[in-house]
């Protein structure tokens, strides 16, 4: 049995054509051409009316003709996409489409210029980043006030562990002695002896610092720092200086390390290890 013809169901295409080129022309609607010849298929109405343009009281204005035209007009005066988006309200893609024809226009402002406008815009950023640096830490900072004397107590003792010298079986030495470059340690650990009645006069400290640093600048500071006269002060230790190294720690804030020893603290020490092992106890203990 012969295929039927995708047509068939009208009997005379061309003359269907006819009928609808002349009800276009009379000035009728697709629709209304649709309807009256009872052609609801779009692909057949299109070929039926193929060729024939639509009578101008069919033709909608587009509300972005206006847009479009506007966007033309601001990107030959050499406007960016951005500067048009933000004048006209609408998409970069659209603005794109519209004037992707006309020519780029020509860079106002030198690499140079470009260069320095976003340095500025960069250093903005660091210093509102910076600010809101400060802000947590000094909301951090408010958060803590005055510690307590068990505070205090148990804090000095994570510090020392952390920073202070220890103990080794193959290596006895029951020594005190604390080293760190950080003022702020330095203090907290200092307070913390005074806490454990560990009289001034039983300190001695040491400055150790790179041979190439302001040693004489060192000592004093230390000095200042700690309220003591030379007479606490042992020799002070000079790093040598490796020439295929690059150093980091320099700078009018480099003042080597303070190292600081408690004499006659074997007893001490061990207190120190006992107290360290109790809180590690006492933190990993189970309900």
């Amino acid at each position: 049995m012969p295929m039927a013809h995708p047509h068939s169901k009208y009997q005379d295409f061309e003359s269907l054509r006819e009928q609808a080129v002349a009800l276009r022309r009379t000035g009728l609607s697709r629709r209304q051409i649709r309807d009256r010849l009872h052609v609801h298929n779009n692909d057949i109405l299109n070929r039926l009316l193929e060729g024939e343009p639509p009578p101008e009281w069919t033709k909608r204005p587009n509300a972005k003709d206006d847009l479009r035209e506007r966007a033309r007009e601001l990107r030959l005066q050499g406007w960016t996409y951005d500067q048009i988006q933000v004048e006209l309200g609408c998409s970069k893609s659209s603005i794109s489409l519209w004037v992707r024809d006309l020519p780029t226009p020509e860079r106002k402002r030198s690499r140079e210029e470009a260069a320095a406008i976003a340095r500025r815009g960069w250093d903005e950023t660091l210093r509102i980043r910076d600010e809101e640096r400060q802000q947590t830490k000094a909301e951090a900072k408010q958060s803590i006030g005055t510690l307590s004397a068990r505070e205090l107590f148990l804090v000095g003792v994570g510090l020392y562990w952390a920073e202070g010298s220890k103990d080794k079986s193959y290596d006895r030495r029951e020594n005190v002695i604390f080293v760190n470059s950080d003022p702020g340690m330095i203090k907290v650990y200092l307070a913390w002896l005074d806490l454990l009645k560990v009289e001034r006069k039983r300190l001695r400290f040491s400055v150790m610092i790179h041979e190439s640093g302001d040693v004489l600048g060192a000592e004093q500071y230390w000095a200042e720092l700690v309220g003591a006269d030379a007479s606490a002060f042992n020799k002070t230790t000079l790093k040598k200086h490796n020439p295929k190294t690059v150093r980091k720690n320099v700078g009018d804030g480099y003042r080597g390390c303070l190292v600081i020893k408690v004499l006659q603290g074997a007893d001490l020490y061990r207190r120190i290890e006992g107290w360290w092992c109790g809180i590690v106890g006492g933190a990993t203990a189970t309900e």
